[in-house]
Parts: C-alpha cells; sequence; structure tokens
C-alpha cells in the first residue's frame, strides 16, 4: 500500500505543477544576467491599434504584444510550435504566470490581459531585460526596449 502511494507521488507533483501554471524548470534562471536573445524590437501602427514585435535576424516574429483599442486589451503572443497552457512573464520588478492558449493555425501561445494589468507596466519598465518562459522551448529574454512600452501606452489612450 505505501509503495504504491509512494509510485503515485511524481504523477501527483507534475498534476498540480500544471494545475497551478507553474513556470518551468528554466523560470529558475537568473534572467537580469542570463544571455539576451539575439533580434530587435518594432513597432508599427495599424488599424485600431498597434503591434510591438520581437524579431530575429531573419525577421521571423518571436513574441507580440498587440494593442487592441476598441476592446483596450494587449495580447501577448510568443511564437512557437510546441502547445503549452501557459507562460512565466519576468520583468525586474514582477513576474506572474499566465494560463495561454495555443492557436496551431498561427504557431503561437497567447492570451490577452487589460491594457492597465500591473504586469504590463512591470514589462515598459523594466530595467534591461523581459522574460517569457514556457514549457518545451527555451526561455526568451529580451531586451526592454521602447516599442513594448508604446504598444502599451497605444492601449491606455
Amino acid at each position: 500500500m505505501i509503495s504504491k502511494l509512494f509510485a503515485a507521488l511524481p504523477a501527483l507533483f507534475v498534476a498540480a505543477s500544471v494545475s497551478a501554471q507553474q513556470p518551468p524548470a528554466t523560470a529558475q534562471l537568473d534572467y537580469g544576467t542570463a544571455r539576451i536573445t539575439p533580434g530587435m524590437w518594432t513597432y508599427q501602427a495599424v488599424p485600431g491599434g498597434s503591434t510591438a514585435r520581437f524579431v530575429d535576424s531573419s525577421g521571423a516574429t518571436r513574441f507580440a504584444l498587440e494593442c487592441s483599442k476598441a476592446t483596450r486589451r494587449v495580447t501577448i503572443s510568443r511564437n512557437t510550435n510546441v502547445a503549452a497552457p501557459g507562460l512565466f512573464i519576468w520583468t525586474t520588478d514582477a513576474s506572474r504566470s499566465l494560463g495561454a492558449r495555443f492557436d496551431p493555425a498561427a504557431m503561437r501561445v497567447a492570451l490577452e490581459l487589460a491594457a492597465r494589468d500591473p504586469l504590463l507596466d512591470a514589462m515598459a519598465f523594466s530595467r534591461g531585460r523581459i522574460a517569457v518562459v514556457m514549457t518545451g522551448a527555451e526561455a526568451l529574454i529580451m531586451p526592454a526596449w521602447p516599442e513594448a512600452a508604446r504598444t502599451i501606452e497605444d492601449c491606455r489612450n
């Protein structure tokens, strides 16, 4: 009986961590000193809002913030071919695990936040870096450039 209980413990811990949307093991990395993912931010005004994208050297979008002025919501998305139940966002002042959905047609994991969510402020004012972590993929560590803050602010005006 006891041996069956001990055998079941690993599965219980996995289930508990998934249901609580804990960050993956890479979230233990020191994002304040970790190597920044190669790439750059771009900003584009679009009808009804704006978009800030972090793109790699080939121009492929790795991460995006999209403002919808009509709904006053910001979509946060990470382009990937890996389905994940959430994203862990780290900044110098705050971090949070957030439930997300995988869109196989767009090949991205995405979620929405209200434009005045404090995590967006933390992203806009992060000193040096923003990290986005998800299960099954390498941590994305981006420089904190003004394009992200500009898109967030667009949604508030």
